[in-house]
């Protein structure tokens, strides 16, 4: 458990004040009307602050071949700098970072970069992406992060052909986890992430998860307040629907959408396809009949798996999954609660390839879609071309979204955004 020091979780650190527009920081209070968004930056003085040329040369000129990613405002380039300063270094050399462009139209994008260099500038922890600096030149907006070399967890999951595995789903969810776990209820303030999904859980080379991109983190509820009310933003499929009819943000519209991301480890499949068949589009909405019953939950496990994942595990998650999907907010577990029920499952070894039950199921399979198949030859042709002119539901967006937006740190030399 993270210790709760001056160093871990709190933000009430010393800060320099960055006027934003202006390339200077200084202690002093500066004229909050220089400010783009109206408002005075207050910037822990534990970031390094970077000149704007020195991240071009660390990226080697924003060249394409740098480019990390695109994000919901701006582009992510992989650099190099000093290990304990801010001086570009030869590629391959020095700490690796990922250097976040922020683009130079709109109000939002701003608001965002506050949130993010407020939030991550403050907050430490091993299940949180580490801010390493900033730059604010003129009218250009920067953050420099830890490198995460295995990118995120939709990538492996969607757009792999290798299959994770099961263990790795598990200790990704258990790190993804106790970082909400943290924002909720160890951090001195408590903190309401608002934008969980796969995109933004990134894994490091021990598959460490860490969530990134603070732009819509929210302050909780503090004193006698049950909820904040804000704006609805976030990503359909993933967002809680009390939040979205009301507005109402608590911090169990977060582990809504942890219940969102540990169906769609246990299925392989994303939290909102209408390249699926009717009836599945929604993951939830197909997943919630599965979730209580002991002999189909079989069905929700990604058959990309072919049976090497735990049954105790399964079941167990499956659980999980349901009581951090329930309808009625309350009755949602604590993200601490949803920590201790994970940990037991990182180690088990009754693979289901091995059960009797699994491999009966699965022979019922097989019978079934072979004498499916013949029998829809011809709505096969119908569906195809409405398949092919749908889209995926998967579009990027920033107040309340159709499917992850392209991730900051989707790592790929040449991402492949859609």
């Amino acid at each position: 458990k993270t210790e709760k020091s001056a160093e871990n979780g709190s933000r009430n650190q010393p800060v320099v004040s960055v006027v934003s527009g202006s390339t200077s920081t200084s202690n002093a209070e500066s004229s909050s009307s220089a400010s783009k968004a109206g408002e005075e930056i207050k910037v822990s003085s534990k970031l390094r602050k970077f000149g704007f040329s020195d991240l071009k040369c660390a990226t080697r000129n924003f060249r394409p071949e740098s480019l990390l990613g695109e994000g919901g405002f701006g582009c992510v380039f992989k650099g190099w700098i000093e290990e304990n300063g801010t001086a570009p270094v030869k590629p391959g050399t020095g700490l690796t970072v990922a250097v976040k462009t922020l683009n130079h139209d709109g109000l939002q994008g701003h608001k965002e970069w506050v949130a993010e260099v407020d939030f991550l500038g403050n907050l430490h922890h091993p299940n949180l992406v580490k801010l390493i600096g900033y730059c604010v030149e003129d009218d250009q907006r920067l953050l420099v992060y830890e490198f995460m070399p295995r990118g995120s967890l939709d990538n492996h999951l969607f757009r792999r052909s290798l299959p994770l595995p099961w263990s790795i789903r598990m200790k990704v969810a258990l790190g993804a986890a106790q970082g909400l776990s943290f924002l909720h209820e160890e951090a001195e303030r408590p903190v309401i992430y608002r934008d969980f999904k796969t995109s933004n859980i990134l894994l490091d080379s021990e598959y460490n998860a860490k969530l990134s991109d603070f732009g819509l983190a929210k302050d909780g509820p503090v004193g006698d307040k049950t909820h904040v009310s804000t704006r609805v933003m976030g990503t359909y499929g993933y967002a809680a629907p009390e939040y979205v009819m009301t507005g109402h943000l608590t911090s169990k519209s977060d582990v809504y959408s942890f219940g969102v991301v540990l169906l769609e480890m246990m299925s392989g499949r994303r939290s909102m396809d209408k390249n699926r068949p009717n009836g599945e589009h929604n993951l939830v909405e197909w997943a919630r009949p599965l979730l209580g019953e002991r002999q189909r939950f079989y069905k929700l496990v990604d058959p990309r798996l072919e049976g090497n994942f735990s049954v105790k595990g399964a079941q167990k998650a499956a659980q999980l999954a349901r009581a951090c999907l329930s309808r009625d907010p309350k009755a949602r577990p604590l993200m601490s609660q949803v920590v201790e029920a994970l940990k037991p499952l990182l180690n088990l070894k009754d693979m289901a390839s091995s059960s009797y039950f699994y491999q009966t199921m699965q022979a019922e399979r097989m019978a079934h879609s072979s004498s499916m198949n013949g029998r829809n030859s011809h709505s096969l042709k119908v569906h195809g071309s409405f398949a092919r002119a749908s889209a995926n539901g998967q579009q990027p967006m920033r107040s309340m979204s159709d499917g992850p937006r392209a991730s900051p740190f989707r790592y790929s030399p040449k991402p492949n955004m859609k």
